[in-house]
């Protein structure tokens, strides 16, 4: 089977209709059934009275279980499908829901289209939905800023990562991904809870993300009309990120934008001072929102582009 072709199905699916509310109503979505999985395992092992070692063996294990169900079920379904063309189109409708091509527009662009209009409040509650800061403390260029570093990091965890894997080791490949994703997501935080439960799982997220992170912003300057600037902003900024992968693709997109991301912000009432990224430009604006939406969207055309290459070679 010709992976690559399935993952550019993939998209074109998701692109063109997304996850319809009727299928999520009646089936759930299989990154909520991941999720039930995680917190299942987490109430029975996550002890507060366990010590941090033991805690961290836990988290380990859950890691461990959720990745092997998830890829082991599509490997079993892989397994079973037939060879060829239909295949290839099979794996395609079973990666559909894998990817966030159009979900990750359309939060974005709710952002948008209030900000442009000049409705600070409700841009406010629809950039509270894709980011975990308080949104009443956000002004406008905070709001700008906060919801293009979310559209440049989800780009990159939530479409070219799952791609890539996807496009590499087929259908078992994303979902592994997936499951990677979203413990990472659930429990990979830096908390009193989850600092030692989520160990395991943050770093292999970490692992899984370092090609597609990169990917991610040469695709951004790729896509850019500022390719040049945009690699410069890359190389010279990532390393300053708090994350080892999120950089790479903020960036990128900082600098193909000219603008400037990241910095000081506050998460549950304390300052993280965090530093710029692209920090001799300004803060964006409403306008460049809507830009890095138009850059989002050649980006994906872009990778569209890449595996329609690996797919006839």
């Amino acid at each position: 089977m010709m992976w690559p072709l399935a993952m550019l199905i993939a998209m074109a699916l998701d692109a063109c209709i997304g996850w319809p509310n009727a299928l999520f109503a009646r089936i759930g979505h299989p990154v909520t059934w991941l999720g039930a999985l995680i917190n299942a395992l987490e109430k029975l092992w996550n002890r507060p009275d366990a010590t941090p070692p033991a805690r961290k063996l836990a988290g380990v294990l859950t890691a461990l279980i959720t990745i092997t169900i998830a890829g082991g079920a599509a490997l079993m379904i892989t397994l079973a499908l037939p060879a060829g063309w239909l295949g290839t189109v099979l794996t395609g409708i079973l990666a559909w829901p894998l990817v966030a091509t159009r979900s990750m527009h359309e939060h974005v662009a709710a952002v948008a289209r209030p900000l442009i209009a000049g409705d600070l409040s409700t841009a406010r509650q629809a950039v509270a939905m894709i980011v975990g800061r308080n949104p009443s403390e956000l002004d406008e260029p905070a709001v700008a800023r906060a919801a293009l570093e979310s559209l440049a990091e989800n780009t990159s965890d939530g479409i070219v990562a799952p791609v890539f894997w996807g496009a590499l080791l087929g259908l078992p490949g994303i979902a592994a991904y997936k499951a990677i994703n979203t413990l990472d997501s659930m429990i990979g935080h830096r908390t009193p809870r989850h600092e030692a439960f989520g160990w395991a799982s943050a770093r292999i997220d970490d692992v899984v993300n370092l090609i597609p992170a990169r990917l991610t912003g040469l695709l951004f300057a790729a896509a850019s009309a500022r390719p040049v600037t945009a690699l410069k902003s890359m190389w010279r900024d990532a390393h300053q990120h708090r994350s080892p992968n999120a950089g790479w693709p903020e960036s990128a997109m900082a600098g193909a934008l000219r603008v400037r991301l990241s910095g000081p912000r506050v998460y549950d009432g304390h300052v993280a001072d965090e530093p710029w990224v692209n920090a001799p430009m300004p803060d964006p604006t409403p306008s460049d929102l809507k830009r890095g939406l138009a850059l989002y969207v050649r980006a994906m055309l872009a990778l569209c582009t890449l595996l329609a290459l690996f797919a006839l070679i």
